[in-house]
């Protein structure tokens, strides 16, 4: 069996969708014939906690820990929060303390790419000796943070073997990099590190076709396109086991103010009044960690004995919430740059089979794959009449127990079939 380095900050017991990506393809690439070696901080920063994740890990991985320095400590120390109580995220539009707008100057200032930076020099030290003993046939680093791909370039470097970057996220078109305070020279750091990761990477992966084009205008590089996905084994429970009877719209993962629905919560309002047996039955079911303003314009609108803010709950119980909705919703944030964005979360709305309701740019990536998946419909961030219209739909089809929506041709996005694309990268790249 061949084995790949795979350098990832993100890693059990860490939950959240940046664990979840390389947790699954590490499930199954020993299928295909290659065997994972995971290079994962021994002491990181850690917004949530999922053990649950640690089941999909193959015994066949090998998991390789070092400690690791970051800035995040600072940051406790100036707000007196971790960094599981500070909010979805601080790098966005909003207004910000005056302790979050020095916390974001030193980390714009100071750590570039990002604040794992201090990381790079000793991780690609450990690693050039550890290879000598624990050889492997290609490298793989997930980002972000970027500062892991500059880990994969160094040892890239020193060693010849072929190396791929996964980009989960843009760089430096991410839609909070104009939100980071960079000065002119620090942006142009940004760019030249980019680059030189793009250039240098024997092929470069996107989650995106729409980051897969703006990588494909910057390097020569082959940059290949492999999507999240979800996984069938998580939905594979009885149906009785999540119905309860209620009209659920659900919401999971990070739910940050940028994204807040607004137009959203009045349409169900507005239906809330006009039907009582609507208002009894409907629940609005947040299940991750959701920004305060969220839930005050929930209430503002009068739907606050609707909510249901179930916090950070495990990866387990959240498909669980997912295939029980009635509508999962699907709000982007309010950035230009997020129409490229996949969310981690819509390919498990797609495995949940279940109505979506995106909401955000209609001609953007997430609005092409529930299209393309028949799986719901994306309306605008203003267009409440869209979204009472599907409301309304939905509702009559729960009524009648009917399936609203029928998500199909979503195999291609399951994450057995996305294992094989990442392992034929490899394959490839390894018999250059």
């Amino acid at each position: 069996m061949k084995r790949v380095l795979i350098i990832s900050y993100y890693w059990p017991p860490a939950g959240g969708s940046g664990v979840q990506r390389w947790v699954k393809f590490c499930k199954y690439l020993p299928a295909q014939g290659w065997q994972p070696v995971v290079y994962t901080p021994e002491n990181p920063e850690m917004q949530s906690v999922d053990h649950t994740l640690e089941a999909d890990i193959p015994a066949e991985a090998e998991i390789v820990k070092r400690p690791i320095t970051e800035i995040y400590s600072i940051y406790r120390k100036l707000t007196g929060k971790s960094a599981s109580q500070a909010q979805v995220n601080m790098v966005n539009s909003q207004e910000k303390s005056w302790k979050q707008r020095l916390v974001m100057k030193l980390r714009g200032r100071f750590f570039v790419p990002d604040p794992r930076v201090s990381w790079v020099k000793p991780s690609v030290k450990f690693l050039k000796e550890y290879l000598k003993e624990h050889p492997v046939d290609a490298i793989v680093s997930t980002g972000p943070p970027h500062s892991m791909h500059l880990i994969a370039q160094g040892v890239a470097k020193a060693t010849g073997l072929p190396w791929v970057a996964d980009f989960r996220d843009p760089w430096t078109k991410i839609f909070y990099f104009k939100h980071l305070e960079l000065s002119a020279r620090t942006v142009r750091k940004h760019q030249r590190l980019e680059q030189s990761v793009l250039d240098d990477a024997t092929a470069v992966v996107a989650v995106s076709p729409l980051v897969q084009e703006e990588f494909r205008q910057m390097t020569k590089t082959p940059v290949e396109l492999i999507t999240n996905g979800f996984d069938p084994d998580d939905f594979s429970f009885e149906k009785e086991e999540i119905e309860d009877g209620c009209f659920n719209i659900v919401h999971t993962g990070q739910f940050a103010a940028d994204g807040n629905p607004e137009r959203l919560w009045e349409a169900l309002a507005d239906k809330s009044r006009e039907d009582a047996r609507f208002r009894e039955m409907l629940r609005i079911r947040l299940a991750g960690k959701t920004d305060s303003q969220i839930i005050d314009s929930v209430k503002a609108a009068g739907l606050e004995k609707n909510l249901v803010n179930l916090g950070y709950i495990d990866h387990e119980t959240v498909v669980r919430e997912q295939a029980g909705a009635a509508i999962l919703m699907l709000p982007l944030r309010k950035e230009p740059e997020y129409r490229a964005t996949l969310p981690g979360k819509l390919f498990e709305y797609l495995g949940a089979r279940r109505p979506i309701l995106g909401i955000g740019q209609t001609d953007g990536a997430m609005a092409r794959v529930v299209a393309d998946a028949g799986a719901g419909t994306t309306a605008a961030w203003e267009d409440k009449a869209a979204m009472k219209t599907f409301i309304d739909s939905a509702w009559e089809a729960f009524l009648k127990g009917e399936q609203f929506y029928k998500s199909s041709n979503i195999e291609k996005y399951s994450r057995r079939e996305t294992t094989k694309a990442m392992a034929a990268l490899l394959d490839k790249i390894t018999q250059l």
